[in-house]
């Protein structure tokens, strides 16, 4: 496993430009001061398989690999916001989102903060226990103020903005002009930040296409042996192909030991 740690660093090390080198500078003297922190129980996190001290170090890795060949991408082409999204519903978009998010916030060079725009089906806030009392739509339906909806989870550099109701046709709110305008400012507002959001299934509604030209760009997770060849392409046909990054094949060889992926 050596082998391949040194090699993930010296890819990393070579990718970065320099202009994310002049950001890393500013990044340790980021605080939050505003935002509320919760310290997410560690036996929670392995319960739900989310990246921890006791996590498989084969996991880490996995993660790891996905993080570099995704922020080599992003640095390239000097982008920032990242959507998750799958065909269908229980290919594991959110928990790898989560994962990645973590194993980012990992690198001492960026911050990231993880939002949960699934308004169908929200699980980040129950996935990290995270017992939120508001979320996201209540900033843009009820102006409930962000630093009283986003979460530190007791996990450096990482901030999550969750969801807590479910909503029945939430496309028009994604596509709002004050979804457009909260896009921009978590995007400027650290010129260190990665924002990364767990999308709904494409195939099951509207949302991701209504939101996607807010995003820079769009990585897809698909299930080993239920994702169809068929819902692939429905899937691509729909999104803008230039923002699509990668594929994320989960749960391949899955056990409730090691878990897996693959990426394309």
């Amino acid at each position: 496993m050596d082998y391949i740690e040194k090699a993930v660093e010296r890819i990393e090390a070579d990718a970065i430009s320099p202009i994310v080198a002049e950001k890393q500078a500013n990044v340790q003297d980021i605080r939050y001061g505003n935002t509320r922190r919760v310290e997410v129980d560690p036996e929670i996190l392995r319960q739900n398989r989310i990246l921890n001290f006791g996590t498989a170090e084969e996991i880490k890795m996995a993660y790891k690999l996905l993080r570099t060949r995704v922020l080599q991408r992003m640095r390239q082409n000097e982008w920032s916001t990242l959507a998750l999204t799958s065909p269908g519903k229980d290919a594991g978009k959110t928990l790898t989102a989560i994962n990645l998010a973590i194993s980012m916030a990992e690198k001492l060079d960026y911050t990231v903060l993880l939002v949960d725009l699934d308004f169908r089906k929200p699980a980040i806030n129950k996935y990290l226990n995270l017992e939120a009392q508001a979320g996201l739509s209540d900033f843009l339906l009820r102006d409930v103020p962000l630093n009283e909806i986003m979460i530190n989870p007791g996990i450096e550099r990482l901030v999550v903005l969750p969801q807590v109701d479910k909503l029945r046709s939430p496309s028009e709110l994604l596509s709002s002009p004050k979804m457009a305008q909260l896009v921009e400012e978590i995007k400027h507002r650290y010129p260190s930040r990665l924002v990364i959001f767990d999308m709904p299934p494409v195939l099951v509604a509207d949302d991701v296409i209504a939101f996607s030209a807010f995003v820079d760009a769009i990585l897809l997770v698909v299930e080993d042996g239920e994702t169809t060849t068929d819902d692939l392409n429905n899937m691509t046909a729909l999104l803008d192909a230039s923002k699509l990054i990668g594929t994320v094949l989960n749960k391949a060889n899955d056990s409730e030991e090691t878990g897996g992926y693959g990426y394309y």
